[in-house]
């Protein structure tokens, strides 16, 4: 299933972008999870899940450049086992979205989202990483490997990294480390994911992958938008704004999949 090309559609693709973009911006994570999951309320959700692959690549290489060359290499040897194994799941999440209908990728999208909100919240709580010798133990590479290697096959058929982002966000980070050390382990991802996603199949037509790339445009603008409004709200609001629109998503693509919408 192809995009429509009509003025309106292209339109409201453009507003979903530059909203996920925003998000990102002014949380650190989100662009994936809201754009892609907007998206698939309306079209086919393994082309949603391609379509975002491109300009997910470009708002990462936006917020990457928030940190500087020493925090690259630094950052780069701490979380090369995790780097490495997201990479590899996220491969095998693609080939298995291929396989998908579309029904049933629908639901599950919105119970994935609708997770990842319980998640944010804490209604479901996250395993405790307290600090101390527990605490060393999950940054040994085999904890790394594990964590990255399921969040890449969730990443892959799905574009949500929710364990990786709780993962990174337990390693007592700042905020703007966080947002870097994110944006650098999803740009890895991406890479790779741009090149799987062509090779499979993912892409319907050359159209998708035309207006894949030029919504990076709108993504990298959101971005920034959103980076210019993140120091002027609180953390509650950011968050209580992230997940009311991911609530609202979840429940949309949940009910859409069992035919209610």
């Amino acid at each position: 299933m192809s995009f429509p090309l009509t003025p309106s559609f292209l339109l409201a693709v453009a507003f979903v972008v530059v909203l996920a973009g925003a998000v990102n911006g002014i949380a650190g994570f989100g662009f994936a999870v809201v754009g892609t999951m907007a998206l698939a309320t309306v079209i086919d959700p393994a082309v949603a899940v391609a379509f975002m692959i491109v300009p997910i690549l470009a708002v990462n290489v936006s917020l990457v450049r928030e940190l500087d060359g020493d925090q690259v290499r630094s950052c780069g040897r701490r979380f090369g086992p995790l780097l490495v194994a997201a990479t590899v799941g996220t491969v095998l999440g693609m080939v298995i979205l291929d396989s998908l209908p579309e029904a049933p990728l629908r639901v599950g999208l919105g119970a994935v989202t609708l997770a990842f909100v319980a998640v944010s919240q804490r209604a479901v709580p996250l395993p405790a990483l307290s600090s101390g010798s527990a605490d060393s133990r999950i940054e040994r590479p085999s904890w790394m490997a594990a964590v990255g290697g399921i969040s890449g096959v969730l990443f892959g058929a799905t574009n949500v990294g929710v364990q990786l982002v709780a993962y990174l966000r337990s390693r007592d980070l700042s905020h703007e480390l966080f947002v870097g050390v994110v944006a650098l382990v999803f740009l890895g991802v991406n890479g790779v994911r741009v090149v799987v996603a062509g090779t499979i199949g993912l892409y319907p037509d050359a159209t998708t992958v035309a207006l894949s790339v030029a919504a990076a445009v709108p993504a990298a603008g959101g971005v920034a938008l959103g980076a210019r409004l993140r120091p002027r709200l609180s953390e509650q609001l950011r968050r209580g704004l992230v997940l009311g629109l991911l609530t609202a998503i979840g429940i949309r693509l949940t009910l859409g999949g069992f035919g209610l919408v």
